[in-house]
């Protein structure tokens, strides 16, 4: 007597894309409604992110969602009728990867690779992106991208460099080195503002060797130079000026992890903990700052945007009379040499 053949077990990405689809079939999630992000989908089913990143990507080709930047992945404007859940076979091969994997990574390029990778951290984060959440938008397998790059770091840094070069400078530069200080570092603004995850990727103890990110750095000694400055201090204004930009634009990053982990927008958290100020400004022990939030009426915003530009205008206004000769030389000398080891 022949056994049954047992029926395989519904991989489990087809399940997650099962049930979301239900919930914008039945209304639940509307158009413009974000769905929830790899990292949401790898709490409540208990699936790796791998797994996660592969159902986001079959309800994208689906066109049941699409990716935003800076928000997510949200339902589509015009949702399809829902589908049927595809069979196994029809979806992946014994080897895991689509079946038209041949044909896509006929297609597959280097540039494709890096700005799949953007697209992923622009909109989900950095800590978001991996070599197989890239093989799965793209439809490929995860090891065909080995042939372009070496790993996630690599990638990584080809992201960067990309996106560092998409803002450039006038052949004329303004007159004055302040004009052009601040064009550069409006210009890092800028691109922190569009790509968020670059700010993460690390300390300025230790720079980053891209072209295009030397580009920026050019921009500003080249506008510092010609004035007399030493060398060494001459570098340190650059880095301050720098770490202007870049300090700030790290919580730009932080600000979107953070609610993707606690699902509260800035307000709501600031809600919720109002108790808690509420009892710190009545203890009694921190005077300065009762009065203070006390006297802001609405409440103080804060604005990353505003506070950049007010940063900036006061640590150029500083240096003015450094960069100019105006300023008692011994007072910056003897500063740096007492934090040297």
């Amino acid at each position: 007597m022949t056994k049954p053949t047992a029926t395989p077990a519904e991989p489990p990405y087809l399940r997650i894309v099962a049930a979301i689809r239900r919930r914008i079939a039945d209304g639940e999630l509307v158009a413009g409604d974000r769905v929830p992000s790899t990292r949401q989908i790898a709490r409540e089913w208990g699936v790796a992110l791998a797994t996660a990143t592969k159902a986001l990507t079959t309800l994208r080709l689906e066109g049941l969602v699409e990716t935003r930047p800076r928000t997510g992945t949200v339902v589509a404007g015009t949702a399809p009728p829902a589908a049927s859940p595809a069979s196994p076979s029809s979806t992946s091969s014994s080897a895991g990867a689509p079946a038209s994997a041949s044909a896509s990574e006929q297609e597959l390029t280097l540039e494709r690779i890096v700005r799949t990778g953007m697209d992923i951290a622009d909109a989900e984060g950095l800590s978001a992106l991996s070599m197989r959440g890239v093989a799965a938008r793209l439809g490929v397998a995860a090891m065909s991208l080995y042939r372009y790059v070496t790993g996630k770091d690599d990638l990584v840094l080809l992201m960067a460099d990309t996106a560092y070069g998409e803002e450039s400078y006038p052949a004329d530069a303004p007159e004055g080195w302040r004009p052009r200080v601040e064009l550069g570092a409006r210009t890092l603004w800028t691109l922190y503002r569009r790509h968020p995850w670059l700010a993460q990727l690390g300390p300025i103890s230790r720079p980053l060797p891209l072209p295009n990110l030397m580009v920026h750095g050019e921009w500003v000694l080249s506008a510092l130079e010609g004035h007399g400055l030493d060398p060494t201090r001459l570098f340190d204004i650059h880095v301050l000026i720098y770490s202007h930009s870049h300090g700030l634009a790290v919580h730009l990053e932080r600000e979107a992890q953070a609610e993707a982990a606690t699902g509260q927008s800035d307000d709501e958290w600031m809600d919720s903990r109002a108790p808690t100020l509420q009892w710190l400004a009545e203890s009694g022990r921190f005077p300065a700052f009762t009065r203070i939030v006390g006297a802001f009426g609405d409440g103080y915003d804060l604005r990353l945007d505003a506070l950049f530009e007010f940063g900036l205008t006061a640590l150029l206004d500083g240096l003015t009379p450094i960069i100019e000769g105006r300023e008692v030389t011994s007072r910056w000398t003897t500063s740096r040499e007492a934090t040297t080891p």
